[in-house]
């Protein structure tokens, strides 16, 4: 059984297809529905498309270099589900996710399934991560999340301050700023990346490094690395850097983490510099990592000379505070991550912050897996491209647990 027909789950029901393994795909809505449903209208796709390839198909446009819209990449999971004839059921929403004898049953919105293996492939992004410091924000003021967000004309007029400054947070700043609303941007840690290096896409150097390919059992703290907030990219025409720099520059102004709210003023962390300083030296670190690869793979004299971007720019005394009472603050976009949704598990895999444990994807419950989230396997495996290898590692680990038992994979119990 695996339930959710996103771009992990098809891979994976392509890979247990290829193994001979009988299974179903349950879908709570539609093929690709958080992309239909759960998108901003301008987004793209942060990694180009020649990246954008799946276990039996690829990207064969004539933009390898461009980068995906919303419509494009639901017409490419739509079409990934049709190339790989995967069985699923439309509309059937999970339930509940229990064990029984030997295996679970998965109860739905149409009936219950018996199996003895399930993949979770539910995604990382189904709930925003609103901070419990949003309660004290005064009512007169518009709350939105990513999930909710469209487009600027959603918002009132006035000023936005976006909390958080991932790859997220930059884009819906930069797009709401443009609109005419001048937008504070709140940055906490954060991970500086430059669109282009050298005359190629970061990607093609993390991907060509083997950067993205590093494994989860090859890292000093994995909890570390699956928590790292994610690159400050942004995927345009232009094949534009998007940084805290380039926000600066057509007016947005910076301030610290949220620290707090109290009595409709909002308090702010002074550690704006130095999360900035730390982000300017990670980035060089990598760029140091990718200049080293270049010598020694005799790739130097192929590109463009290695050079450094000027470092963030900081005000000399950022604001700690802001008077969200005084009217000049109308809308917070909280740009403050995601997490996945469990309420239907009935299972006791969680850890104490709500989280699947897993290793490497095999859950700690046997014949449970879980596929999708970050760095679950591999560096890259939040991005399109990385579902495959994942899913390749997964299906394998599920077919030999299933050739331990002659039962049947699955069986629909009800209605």
């Amino acid at each position: 059984m695996v339930i959710g027909a996103g771009h992990t789950g098809l891979a994976v029901s392509r890979c247990l297809r290829d193994r001979a393994v009988d299974h179903v795909v349950l879908e709570r809505a539609d093929v690709a529905n958080s992309w239909k449903t759960e998108r901003w209208d301008s987004l793209r796709l942060l990694t180009p498309n020649w990246q954008s390839r799946l276990p039996g198909l690829a990207y064969e446009g004539d933009d390898p270099d461009g980068f995906m819209t919303v419509p494009e990449v639901v017409d490419f999971v739509e079409r990934y589900a049709d190339v790989v004839s995967a069985p699923i059921e439309i509309r059937t929403a999970v339930t509940s996710l229990s064990s029984v004898g030997h295996g679970y049953q998965v109860d739905t919105n149409r009936g219950s399934w018996r199996c003895r293996a399930v993949v979770v492939a539910t995604g990382a992004c189904n709930i925003a991560s609103v901070p419990a410091v949003s309660s004290s924000v005064p009512s007169s003021i518009s709350e939105v999340t990513p999930i909710d967000y469209r487009n600027p004309d959603q918002l009132s007029e006035g000023g936005v301050l976006v909390i958080g400054a991932s790859a997220t947070g930059i884009q819906l700043a930069d797009e709401i700023h443009r609109s005419g609303r001048p937008v504070t941007l709140a940055v906490g840690e954060h991970v500086r990346m430059p669109r282009v290096y050298r005359g190629r896409d970061i990607q093609w150097w993390m991907d060509a490094a083997g950067i993205l390919d590093e494994r989860y059992d090859q890292v000093d703290d994995i909890n570390r690395a699956r928590n790292v907030p994610s690159p400050q990219l942004v995927g345009s025409p232009e094949r534009a850097t998007l940084d805290l720099n380039a926000l600066t520059g057509i007016g947005v102004k910076l301030i610290g983490r949220l620290a707090g709210v109290n009595d409709g003023k909002a308090q702010f962390s002074g550690s704006l510099r130095n999360n900035c300083a730390l982000a300017d030296l990670k980035m060089n670190r990598l760029l140091n990592t990718i200049d080293e690869w270049a010598v020694e793979n005799s790739r130097d004299e192929e590109v463009d000379p290695s050079h450094r971007f000027a470092a963030t720019i900081v005000e000399d005394s950022p604001p700690l505070g802001l008077d969200l009472g005084n009217g000049q603050i109308r809308t917070i976009v909280w740009a403050t991550g995601f997490y996945p949704d469990y309420s239907w598990l009935d299972l006791p895999v969680l850890d104490r912050k709500g989280k699947i444990r897993h290793d490497g994807g095999v859950v700690d419950s046997p014949g449970m897996y879980l596929i999708g989230m970050t760095f679950l396997r591999r560096r890259k495996s939040s991005f399109i491209h990385g579902a495959g290898d994942d899913a390749q590692d997964i299906s394998d680990h599920l077919a030999a647990y299933l050739s331990n038992t002659t039962s049947v994979s699955y069986a629909k119990t009800s209605p």
